[in-house]
């Protein structure tokens, strides 16, 4: 067998992803919080990279460098970002074979910071309501075991019930098991649970939700103990709102019932609910809109983000003729990843700002009138509109926020499917149709709530053509019971 070596010439094409595009991608789909990490870990690691301080900002009055105009002064224009071969081999000519470097190194160091235009109003959030840690149950209940005048071994109990009580304020171990670890009789294990169940938050301790009620009822001093006996005696028929079996078993009227039923659903069901680690978040805004006169106007917020610049040591010993050969190639290695941070960044802002302005001309009657009228919106409708890929603008509207007149939502919130008009009109958005089930809910008459059927014939009077399983389905995703469960008696 003869082996030949032969040469052949084959034409093809691939996408290659430089690491510059892939930083640039990276920072993209970047939350905020997200991105002043990745920006801290820059400053750490790259030395010539280094935060600007007030003084390094421009003049009162100044350009802040709007996200609409060119930073770079050697007026070389960023590609927009998509994912096309063709815009990763320009993105690598234009930021790297071309960039001249004697001119950079001649820029002042006041127009390499990167800024943005903000207004001097802004309807933000209140910082003061911003904490950094949230305390949990389990850290909530042993402070008040700690601050009571207890006995050793009443601690040492406590200690293991508090242990044993999971996010949603229930006993989770039986008081025997308690007693066997602990070395003490049930009895005892009972006497300590009984105190911690009068911790905060009421219910706290309980081994089911009858008891989880009961410990709250003890504590409101009820006149009547109408709302005490059905929680003990009749709890099938309140999940069921069968308010005429309570009534004839109690022998009491359905006014009476329906009265205590109102005390009963007021109470808390899962006590540990309020300091649960994932109750609340704080979330600060990328972007803002704001309306001025007739038309809206989009601002990126910048507060809080590190301000970048080269440091003009590192770019005068660059510039040095006694700098070493080794030396100045790693500054200039050190200098080119910075640069290409702050025009990722800068690229990042472009991006969202161009895509928040699109969402904007788009759901403009949002905007004005509140979620009812958000109109149907895809991500290709936005990618054609800014002419980018449908990749970017997943990326951008992952984890960015914007403060709008109506309030804060993430950018994905308005993407929506249509839901098809009766008279073949435009289509509605399906967030802005369960809107309006939840707002004919929360109006209806609650001796005859209405049915899925009857919400599907509402529905249609307005143009809104959907199907009943649609209705409930949507009306299961708002949290909303069946009509048979909200249905009140006749007072």
């Amino acid at each position: 067998m003869a082996l030949e070596l032969r040469q052949n010439l084959k034409l093809s094409q691939q996408l290659v992803m430089t690491p510059q595009l892939q930083q640039a991608i990276k920072l993209l789909q970047l939350s905020r919080i997200e991105l002043i990490e990745t920006i801290n870990q820059e400053l750490e690691s790259n030395p010539v990279l280094e935060e600007a301080g007030p003084d390094d900002l421009p003049e009162e009055g100044a350009s802040k460098g709007d996200v609409t105009e060119e930073v770079w002064q050697d007026k070389k224009e960023v590609p927009t970002l998509t994912s096309s071969e063709d815009a990763s081999t320009e993105w690598d000519k234009k930021a790297i074979e071309e960039e001249s470097w004697r001119e950079y190194f001649e820029t002042d160091i006041s127009k390499t910071a990167i800024h943005s235009y903000s207004f001097e109003q802004k309807e933000a959030p209140d910082y003061e309501n911003f904490v950094s840690s949230t305390t949990d149950l389990t850290d909530h209940l042993m402070w008040q075991l700690q601050m009571g005048d207890y006995s050793e071994e009443e601690f040492e109990v406590g200690s293991m019930i508090i242990g044993n009580i999971d996010s949603r304020g229930y006993l989770k171990s039986s008081v025997e098991d308690i007693a066997e670890d602990s070395g003490t009789d049930a009895a005892f294990v009972e006497q300590v649970l009984r105190k911690i169940q009068g911790f905060d938050p009421l219910g706290v301790g309980a081994r089911d939700l009858r008891e989880c009620l009961l410990i709250q009822l003890d504590h409101l001093d009820l006149d009547d103990d109408l709302p005490r006996v059905m929680v003990e005696n009749h709890m099938d028929s309140i999940e069921r709102h069968n308010y005429q079996v309570i009534a004839r078993a109690t022998k009491r009227s359905v006014a009476d019932v329906a009265r205590a039923f109102d005390i009963i659903t007021a109470l808390e069901p899962r006590p540990g609910r309020s300091m649960s680690p994932d109750s609340t978040h704080y979330i600060v805004p990328d972007i803002y809109v704001y309306k001025v006169d007739d038309e809206y106007v989009v601002s990126m917020n910048d507060e809080g983000l590190p301000e970048l610049r080269i440091s003009s040591l590192y770019r005068k010993v660059a510039k040095s003729s006694d700098t070493g050969g080794e030396t100045k190639e790693f500054i200039q290695d050190k200098i080119r990843s910075a640069m290409w941070l702050l025009k990722s960044i800068q690229q990042r802002k472009k991006t969202i700002f161009k895509v928040t302005e699109s969402i904007v001309k788009f759901q403009k009657d949002f905007l004005d009138k509140g979620v009812t009228h958000l109109k149907p919106l895809i991500l290709r409708d936005v990618a054609e509109d800014v002419d980018m890929h449908e990749s970017t603008i997943s990326r951008v509207t992952t984890n960015k926020y914007v403060h709008t007149p109506q309030g804060i939502f993430e950018l994905k919130f308005f993407f929506s499917t249509g839901i098809a008009s009766e008279d073949g009109g435009s289509d509605v958005a399906a967030q802005s149709v369960k809107e309006r089930i939840k707002n004919l809910v929360q109006s209806e008459d609650k001796v005859k709530p209405y049915s899925d059927k009857q919400l599907v014939e509402i529905l249609a009077k307005d143009n809104i053509k959907i199907a009943r399983r649609t209705v409930a389905k949507y009306r299961e995703q708002l949290g909303i019971l069946p009509s048979s469960r909200r249905k009140r008696p006749k007072i």
